[in-house]
């Protein structure tokens, strides 16, 4: 799994995989949030709507409990990329939330690029 994302960039996946993250997770959204982009990052995943981004945390051996969290996009104050070396391809990205000391991290493997997804985060951020 990897990148979905509505922006048309043959690397980002097709329409038809955003129309189905906005119609799986439809319950979540508010009336004109949509889903811009999506990331399945191991058995989790990244939604960057028009508003928000949330973490979909699957929980548990059988993956039945699901957490959702919802960030908007002005209380986020930093984020870090950490890129792996030719030897170790895993990348991390953290993301400091309010006040909070402890950033949320995320261990992201070769198969997806990191950049796509701190490039997603700033243009929310650095608007």
């Amino acid at each position: 799994m990897g990148i979905f994302s509505g922006s048309g960039d043959s690397r980002s996946g097709s329409s038809t995989e955003l129309k189905k993250f906005n119609s799986d997770f439809k319950q979540l959204l508010i009336d004109g949030e949509m889903i811009d982009a999506g990331f399945a990052v191991q058995r989790d995943t990244l939604l960057f709507t028009n508003k928000r981004l949330i973490l979909v945390d699957i929980q548990g051996i059988s993956g039945r409990q699901l957490e959702y969290l919802s960030i908007p996009y002005h209380k986020i104050t930093k984020f870090s990329v950490q890129t792996g070396s030719q030897f170790d391809l895993n990348a991390e990205l953290k993301i400091w939330v309010g006040s909070d000391a402890i950033p949320i991290e995320k261990k992201f493997n070769k198969d997806l690029s990191i950049y796509d997804v701190q490039k997603i985060l700033a243009s929310h951020l650095l608007k």
